[in-house]
């Protein structure tokens, strides 16, 4: 028979609950603070199902009225540098973050509330209600609410779509030297979210300081926890990851707050992350004026159960007894609130001449321009003066050398992050085998060992918490995705958080950070290892992308990639030019010229359009064809960087074009390029543009089907015979 020994975990997990003598010790100052902000949060988020009811508030109102007190009770002990993100219920987090910040002194239950208060109060319902004058200028509204500067680093309106981005924030405080924390909010829906397990598992593994506060009310939409787990109990997460976690009633304020004192006291003292499960409710549907009851999915005994534990009426009770407050004053402090709300929503509407009687409108002066709205999706290119501004035809012989792609590919990575103690770089086995799975990495590892991170294989985790350094901007990261097919698997933390970031929190903050990625066709590794990104990319917003065809070009991209604001997505050839020797330049500093398109062959009977290894099949194809071809390696991709003044001379001179790519049909990057060419040039073509592309299935494994599936010269060669030849 074998033996069997009981397993214990090596971390705590505790419940925490507050006793009369914690309420009796419980500084008044901070009870007072607690009970305005408390009553501010719940009048605020009336005033905005109100305007919800009326209509005025485009898109969903997601209230988080009964869950006020895990907001101010987490809050309260933070400072100003500490930084917080959350879920698309994330009003109330918001507010008490902000309230702190603008108002540290706290306040005081007969206390006026200040220009800074009734501005934030301003600025947030003006974000919600999508007008100009809230703090991403309209683009957030209800579900994105951003005051960086406050430490309010974003809602977020994808389920647990924020929470690797916290373990960014947290890495850079550690690294920086602070002792600042980062707290992420989010629901029992997201606590089953892969994206938020690998984020809390990569801040185990390296000791951030990330508190995952996990707002239990009970649902996720109509779905209750007891149905989506089978450990209701959410805390229990951290046991999985060595993590230790608090358990508290999410309706005692003091209770989180005392939880979120030892939480911090653990996290400033570098013992890494923590968890709080605040055990709350929401009194309202998902989003909306209606009760959960209203939509059948729970009873009204249930609801009015929660409300006699109403996280207001416990606090007033307590001041109460403690007499510092009493009822008169408490009753006077919500009516304050609720007119200085009211005053607030005078503010955006007026009487709607076009309505019934009584009908509102948003005064149409507080409306954004339409013009605003494609303003800032990435940032301004920055002017390159003091840097040295070369291209291909600026080397001499003397200043080149033979050396193998993947070599220069970790030089100039070398010499980067030898140049800048700010840049990052992380990724699977980046740390590893003499510089990851190509050698891309060599040497980083041993001279650069606190920025060279090797990551779990978690891509969406350690992709967004790349994301998060980004956003936070004291770092540079270079995320690595060893093949380009992975996006999928981080697709949620590149395009809705990365990519968008900027735009949808207003646009005035960088995002700056290099996504590289390794293109596996031709090597053998079959359908999920052999993607070509380029299209999704392009046909996605936010990114910009370079595509290097040659080991001169890298460093010229990588360097002038680098000084943009921007998310840069990095494609990276494995077989037809990580393994190829080729001239290479000595000086790994120059840049070259953004948004510049290199003429790799003149010519006059066809435009050829490329980037990548195949802009060397497509020069081989025109010798092959015997047609004057001329052959433009396009260099950036993205529509931001796009070269349409290189192409569009191309094509007056010749009047047809040939756009080749090697990757499948389906994500194919010459679609939009084609359609723009003909949109933009179509006087000037005398027959369609014409496309080289893979077919429409993957990749296999087998040699021949490779081969068949891919793109190749022959390809190339027929479509220049058939549109200059006709045959």
């Amino acid at each position: 028979m074998p033996t069997v020994k009981n397993l214990k975990p090596n971390t705590p997990w505790v419940e925490l609950k507050t006793t009369q003598a914690d309420w009796d010790a419980a500084d008044p100052a901070l009870l007072q603070n607690a009970i305005v902000q408390l009553h501010l949060i719940r009048t605020f988020e009336e005033e905005v199902l109100n305007l919800a009811g009326q209509k005025l508030i485009n898109g969903p109102a997601h209230s988080s009225i009964g869950q006020e007190a895990g907001a101010v009770g987490s809050a309260l002990p933070l400072v100003v540098a500490d930084q917080i993100n959350g879920s698309h219920r994330g009003h109330h987090q918001f507010l008490a973050k902000v309230f702190n910040g603008v108002n540290p002194d706290g306040f005081t239950i007969d206390g006026e509330f200040s220009d800074e208060v009734v501005d934030v109060l301003y600025r947030t319902m003006s974000e919600i209600a999508g007008l100009s004058d809230g703090y991403c200028k309209g683009r957030g509204g209800s579900m994105h609410l951003q005051w960086k500067e406050m430490g309010a680093m974003g809602t977020n309106a994808i389920v647990g779509g924020a929470v690797p981005f916290a373990t960014g924030f947290a890495w850079s405080h550690k690294q920086a030297g602070t002792d600042n924390v980062a707290v992420t909010y989010f629901g029992d829906g997201a606590s089953n979210i892969g994206s938020v397990l690998e984020a809390m598992n990569l801040a185990a593994a390296w000791d951030l300081p990330t508190l995952f506060f996990i707002e239990n009310n009970q649902y996720a939409v109509s779905t209750n926890v007891f149905e989506a787990t089978g450990e209701p109990r959410l805390s229990s997460r951290g046991i999985g990851f060595g993590i230790p976690a608090w358990r508290v009633d999410g309706q005692d304020t003091l209770a989180v707050y005392l939880a979120t004192q030892q939480a911090l006291e653990h996290m400033r003292s570098g013992k890494g992350p923590a968890i709080i499960e605040a055990d709350t409710y929401r009194y309202f549907h998902q989003n909306g004026p209606f009760p959960g009851s209203a939509f059948g999915y729970r009873s009204k005994d249930e609801e009015a159960e929660w409300r006699e534990r109403d996280p207001i009426q416990l606090l007033e009770a307590q001041l109460i007894r403690r007499k510092l407050a009493t009822r008169e004053q408490l009753d006077d402090l919500a009516a304050r609130c609720v007119k200085a709300n009211k005053d607030i929503s005078a503010r955006l509407t007026e009487a709607d001449p076009d309505g019934k009687p009584g009908a509102l409108r948003i005064r149409p002066q507080l409306w954004p321009s339409p013009d605003f709205i494609d303003v800032n999706i990435r940032g301004e290119l920055p002017s390159l003066e003091g840097l040295t501004v070369k291209d291909t035809a600026d080397f001499t012989e003397a200043e080149l050398e033979k050396r193998k792609f993947v070599d220069v590919v970790a030089d100039v990575m070398n010499r980067r992050m030898e140049t800048n103690d700010k840049i990052v770089v992380m990724g699977e086995d980046v740390h590893k085998l003499s510089g990851g799975s190509r050698g891309a990495t060599k040497n980083l590892a041993d001279r650069f060992p606190d920025r060279t991170l090797g990551t779990p294989i978690s891509e969406a985790g350690f992709t967004g918490l790349g994301g998060g350094i980004a956003l936070d901007g004291r770092f540079y990261p270079v995320v690595e995705l060893m093949y380009a097919d992975f996006i999928w698997v981080a697709a949620d933390q590149i395009f809705n958080q990365i990519a968008k970031a900027r735009h949808m929190f207003g646009g005035e903050h960088p995002m700056a950070m290099l996504l590289r990625m390794k293109i596996g066709t031709t090597t053998g590794y079959g359908s999920q290892h052999s993607m070509d990104p380029a299209g999704i990319f392009a046909t996605s917003v936010g990114f910009r992308i370079i595509a290097p065809s040659n080991a001169l070009d890298y460093v010229g991209l990588i360097n002038a990639a680098m000084q943009t604001g921007d998310p840069v997505a990095v494609l990276e050839h494995d077989a037809d030019l990580y393994k190829t020797e080729q001239l290479a330049p000595k000086d790994l500093d120059f840049v070259l010229p953004f948004g510049k398109a290199a003429v790799r062959r003149e010519g006059a009977d066809v435009t050829v359009i490329s980037y990548l290894s195949m802009v060397q099949r497509c020069l081989d194809a025109v010798e092959q064809a015997g047609v004057d071809g001329e052959v433009i390696d396009l260099r950036w991709l993205d529509k931001a960087t796009f070269d349409w003044d290189t192409v569009g001379e191309s094509i007056k001179k010749t009047n047809n074009v040939v756009i080749v790519e090697q990757g499948a049909q389906g994500t194919s990057y010459g679609g939009w390029v084609a359609d723009e060419i003909q949109r933009r040039f179509f006087d000037y073509l005398d027959a369609p543009v014409a496309r080289v592309m893979g077919g429409e299935a993957s990749p296999s494994i087998s040699k021949a089907l490779e081969q068949a599936a891919n793109a190749n010269t022959p390809d190339i060669v027929a479509a220049l015979n058939e549109i200059v030849k006709g045959n």
